[in-house]
């Protein structure tokens, strides 16, 4: 295994697509009373899909996602609302 040079990792999400599904699956946990950041965090990291509810169909929503785009996408809007410059 080389350490030297640096991988490339590229994924080709639709934003919009994921954004509206973390929207949804966000609503859908507050409406049951969970802490919707620890619950998606909870499935990211683990992939277990019982840590999202499924009120309002958020379970099946957020399991036509890939995890890494839920990743891609939360990082890209904390980096815009940073103010920090995206190179996309």
């Amino acid at each position: 295994m080389e350490i030297e040079n640096t991988q490339y990792f590229d994924i080709e999400a639709d934003r919009e697509r994921v954004n509206r599904v973390l929207s949804q699956v966000y609503e859908a946990l507050k409406e049951k009373g969970y802490n919707p950041v620890n619950q998606i965090v909870g499935y990211i990291m683990s992939g277990d899909p019982t840590y999202i509810t499924s009120h309002n169909n958020a379970r099946s929503l957020i399991m036509k996602v890939e995890r890494d785009e839920l990743v891609e996408e939360m990082l890209v809007e904390y980096i815009n609302a940073n103010g920090w410059d995206l190179e996309e």
